[in-house]
């Protein structure tokens, strides 16, 4: 065990010195992202590229079509979801039709 003595000047450099390098090697906070925002019905319409109707968005939350949250007889949406539903409505190119096409026939031959 050492004992150290150390003036009041030394040891508030020392705390000091302790604080700053705990404030650099923490990492910052950082703020939620874009796509943890929440979208109420209108914000939803707007945000959507075709700028649907408010009953053509009802009508896609009546028949399941669109990932949604009911609370507080409110419906609410995930920026996140919203963007993973969109790409999921990606159609195939003409050439991706023809390879899945070929494939399924060249599997059936054998």
């Amino acid at each position: 065990m050492i004992i150290v003595q150390l003036d009041s000047e030394e040891l508030s450099n020392l705390i000091q010195q302790a604080v700053h390098k705990a404030i650099a090697e923490t990492p910052k906070a950082t703020n939620p992202t874009e796509t943890d925002r929440w979208f109420d019905l209108t914000d939803l319409c707007l945000y959507l590229p075709d700028k649907p109707a408010k009953a053509t968005a009802y009508g896609w939350v009546h028949h399941g079509l669109i990932p949604c949250h009911k609370g507080q007889k409110k419906l609410r949406f995930l920026k996140s979801e919203i963007d993973q539903w969109l790409k999921t409505g990606r159609k195939k190119t003409v050439a991706e039709i023809e390879a899945s096409a070929n494939n399924y026939l060249s599997s059936k031959k054998s």
